[in-house]
């Protein structure tokens, strides 16, 4: 029989307090909840002792708490850790943790929805088309799955933990999926829980104009620009979203983007792609595109995927571009490609899920279908 009980796990502070009124209870036992499920990561309501036995099986019986399914756990040489976690409806996404060089902390890459609108070409997750959008609880879900597998419950007192970031870098176009997004993030954030600073939690986005302003203003996360030309004609072939938000557009939305400043500066992401972007000549014109920004980059050597139909430009030409940047006063790394065996690398992540086939999705656009979990219309205008 279909468990019909309802998963405790994505709920807001505001929808748990709700959900437990409901069944008679008093408002502060939502945050008793709260401490059990995202501090101390506790999944057995028999388990969480600040709760009285009566509600403890009352609970059992209405609810669950249930994260995503781990499918298959990789482990990369260099201490990149990838998870593909399943979902009710047989769908699966994945998320990565990759160490910083010191290994004592690093970066969980958390996905936002199975696939993507956006048919990124030098992107192996464009390759594979938007099935649906993430709920809350399979978001924060997968950054708890990433904590089960360190065993980082409870959440530190003195805030030394090894998973001590989020970046919305997954499978996926973020503010393509705002709602849930934001209600994920503002979970994970919550000081009662699992207590990841806001200046933690980075959001990338190819550039959905609309939606930035928003979402500075809600969650004051940091922002990430997936940028990779420094022409309309070239980033409208690398990436079809510029054809509806061009540069000039763009480069306005991060000049308004609230809390954006020196100490907070945008992250431009930049891959390097032999022959097409990587020139002298276009590391000047990204000077001249961000100028009186506060900005960084983020230079990342293309990882090649199956059927990919670019290269990685040359280490020296990497160097050049960055050295470009940097005389020029601006903060350039060349990102290390990390996790490339398990393809857990930048730009390589793409589910196995064959629930939806591509004719079906296809099919479907072709009819005007909009539901909540394949917003066609919202793909139509992304990709136009």
């Amino acid at each position: 029989m279909t468990d019909t009980r309802k998963n405790l796990i994505g709920l807001s502070r505001e929808d748990l307090t709700a959900e437990m009124v409901a069944i008679g209870e008093k408002p502060y036992r939502a945050k008793q909840l709260w401490h059990q499920l995202y501090n101390r990561g506790e999944t057995d309501f028999f388990n969480m002792t600040t709760i009285s036995k009566v509600m403890q099986q009352r609970l059992h019986e209405q609810f669950v708490v249930e994260r995503p399914r781990l499918e298959r756990e990789m482990s990369s040489v260099d201490g990149t850790r990838k998870w593909l976690l399943g979902f009710p409806d047989g769908n699966e996404a994945e998320t990565v943790f990759i160490p910083d060089m010191d290994e004592e902390r690093g970066t969980v890459c958390i996905s936002s929805q199975v696939g993507c609108t956006l048919t990124c070409t030098f992107c192996h997750t464009g390759t594979q088309l938007l099935v649906r959008n993430l709920t809350p609880a399979e978001i924060v879900g997968q950054f708890m799955v990433a904590r089960d597998s360190y065993g980082e419950w409870p959440t530190p007192d003195d805030g030394g933990r090894k998973l001590s970031n989020i970046v919305m870098m997954g499978m996926g176009e973020p503010m393509f999926n705002f709602d849930n997004v934001a209600t994920a993030l503002k979970i994970a954030m919550d000081g009662d829980g699992i207590g990841i600073s806001k200046r933690r939690i980075t959001l990338s986005t190819s550039g959905v104009v609309p939606m930035m302003k928003r979402c500075g203003e809600e969650l004051g996360v940091n922002l990430a620009i997936s940028l990779h030309a420094v022409t309309d004609e070239l980033r409208s072939e690398l990436m079809p979203i510029n054809k509806k938000y061009p540069l000039k557009v763009l480069m306005q939305a991060c000049r308004d983007y609230p809390g954006a400043s020196n100490s907070r500066r945008i992250t431009f992401e930049y891959i390097m792609l032999k022959g097409l972007n990587d020139s002298a000549a276009d590391a000047k014109k990204l000077l001249q595109l961000i100028r009186g920004l506060p900005a960084k980059f983020n230079l990342i050597p293309f990882n090649p995927w199956p059927g990919s139909a670019y290269e990685c430009s040359a280490p020296a030409d990497i160097r050049r571009f960055s050295d470009i940047l940097q005389d020029n006063g601006y903060s350039a790394p060349i990102r290390a490609s990390r996790g490339s065996d398990i393809l857990a690398a930048c730009g390589q992540l793409r589910s196995e899920s064959q629930r939806q086939k591509c004719s079906r999705l296809t099919e479907r656009l072709a009819q005007g279908i909009d539901d909540e979990h394949f917003p066609a219309q919202r793909q139509q205008q992304a990709i136009s």
